[in-house]
């Protein structure tokens, strides 16, 4: 994709979304740590039901060792690889509070160094607690990537790199949010929404789904999409693959 078409498609989310949010909620860098460590092949809407009940009881490194794995587990078992993901975290508290004084390290190597937490994790972590201009590739922004011919590639960690190169500067700090959210709701797995995307033009996609086999909105698929004119969370972006996604980007551990 040329540079100025890659501004215009940036301009254009930019323009319809001016301030995207993530959509795991958290009051702190370390609740969205363990929320992101969680999220991953799980819903948000999952995880944020869970760390409601979670976070109330313990939200701290501290509160969270004293817990305990066996108890963590209980709050965190509706989401897929729990037992995993609580070994993870209470070996993230334990080595935060060992080598970094039970703060978050402002440091990709240090973050990447903690159980359950790969270069994903890390990126969305430096982003959105410390306003770094990274782009986390989560399987959402894998096919916006492919689709649009914006970044293509099969290796998340080389089309983090290469969205994050082409990025232009007043775009790379939301440019994450902007791309998993458009792909969360309109540049979907199973039927994309081409009918009503703002870079439709600008899209690579040979197959682009015309209005005419839109599907018709119900109630279950509208719950959970923000509605227009919403406000946004008051608490506080990576979301469950679809089995039926044309491209499917190679597992990877967070």
């Amino acid at each position: 994709m040329k540079a100025a078409d890659i501004a215009e498609l940036y301009r254009r989310l930019a323009a319809a979304n001016p301030d995207p949010r993530s959509e795991l909620q958290y009051s702190s860098p370390f609740e969205l740590l363990v929320a992101v460590v969680l999220s991953a092949q799980a819903t948000d809407v999952g995880v944020n039901k869970a760390t409601a009940l979670l976070y109330p009881v313990a939200n701290t490194p501290q509160q969270l060792l004293a817990l305990g794995e066996d108890k963590l587990r209980g709050y965190i078992k509706t989401i897929g690889l729990y037992q995993t993901k609580a070994k993870n975290v209470i070996g993230l508290c334990r080595q935060l509070l060992e080598r970094h004084g039970a703060q978050i390290p402002h440091d990709r190597a240090a973050l990447e160094a903690l159980p359950g937490v790969g270069r994903k994790t890390a990126n969305v972590v430096l982003n959105v607690a410390f306003g770094e201009p990274t782009i986390a590739v989560d399987t959402h922004i894998f096919r916006i990537a492919n689709r649009t011919g914006l970044a293509p590639g099969t290796n998340p960690d080389r089309i983090s790199e290469k969205l994050e190169k082409i990025t232009p500067e007043p775009y790379r700090l939301h440019a994450h949010h902007w791309l998993i959210l458009h792909g969360r709701y309109v540049c979907k797995a199973r039927t994309p929404e081409c009918w009503r995307c703002v870079i439709a033009d600008l899209c690579r996609y040979k197959h682009k789904t015309p209005a005419a086999e839109a599907v018709p909105e119900t109630p279950d698929r509208l719950r959970g999409r923000p509605l227009e004119g919403a406000g946004k969370p008051k608490r506080g972006g990576v979301g469950k693959r679809s089995a039926a996604a044309p491209i499917k980007p190679p597992r990877r551990p967070h």
